[in-house]
Parts: C-alpha cells; sequence; structure tokens
C-alpha cells in the first residue's frame, strides 16, 4: 500500500528533523550539508584551515603580507622605490621567520633567497657599494 504525504505533514517532518539536529548539537556548515562537531574534528573528508590560528605565526604573517602588499602597492611609483625594497625586505623577513615556526622548506629557501636579493639591492643601490 502506498502511503500519500501531504505538503503540510512533509514540511513539520523537515522542520522536525532540523530542530531535533539542532538540539542534538549538529553543526550546518559547506552549504546544506550538516555535520556532528566530531566529525568534524576527526574527519578528512571536511576541509579546515591546514595553518595554525592566534598563534604568533598567524600575526607574523598577516603582518608580513600587509608589508610586501604595500610595497606591491607603490611598486612603479617613481621616487619610491627604496620604500618599495624596505617594504618587501620587512614582508619576505617575516615570511621567512613564519617558515622557521612552520619548518616548511619551501617557504624558507622562497623567502631566503628573497632576503638576500633585497639586501644585495639595497646595497648596490642605496649605499653604491657594490
Amino acid at each position: 500500500m502506498i502511503k500519500y504525504h501531504t505538503l503540510e505533514s512533509i514540511k513539520k517532518s523537515i522542520c522536525g528533523q532540523k530542530k531535533n539536529l539542532t538540539e542534538r548539537g549538529m553543526n550546518k556548515i559547506m552549504g546544506n550539508k550538516e555535520f556532528h562537531p566530531d566529525e568534524i574534528a576527526n574527519s578528512n573528508r571536511i576541509q579546515k584551515s591546514a595553518t595554525p590560528k592566534h598563534d604568533v605565526s598567524w600575526y607574523v604573517k598577516w603582518v608580513a603580507s600587509c608589508f610586501i602588499l604595500s610595497s606591491m602597492s607603490i611598486r612603479g611609483i617613481e621616487g619610491l622605490q627604496f620604500y618599495d625594497t624596505i617594504l618587501s625586505l620587512v614582508g619576505v623577513t617575516g615570511w621567512m621567520v613564519v617558515g622557521l615556526l612552520w619548518k616548511d622548506r619551501a617557504l624558507i629557501l622562497l623567502n631566503g633567497a628573497g632576503i638576500v636579493l633585497f639586501i644585495r639591492t639595497l646595497i648596490a643601490e642605496y649605499f653604491m657599494v657594490m
């Protein structure tokens, strides 16, 4: 025997299920999918941020990123090349610190090379040594 549901009974059922899920501590993330907090903490299929939040490296990476963005914003302006180089040097030094804190060899290599190149540019262009 086929059981027919009215639209009202379906709405009531769905609303009751959502209320029940909320009462049991389910979290709603990733669109319409619902997950329990334990599932979120232990799941490999739910994407979480890979970087630590609100520790020293988190603050350093954001400050360093602001320095790099600031240097990029003045990069083509005549007469501000010195400030561009200084801001870039501070930014890549900050990211070098983050790479060391995270023990990330790619960040260490990239920003270590950047530090050397920016220091060389400062010495050659602004201190007229090379």
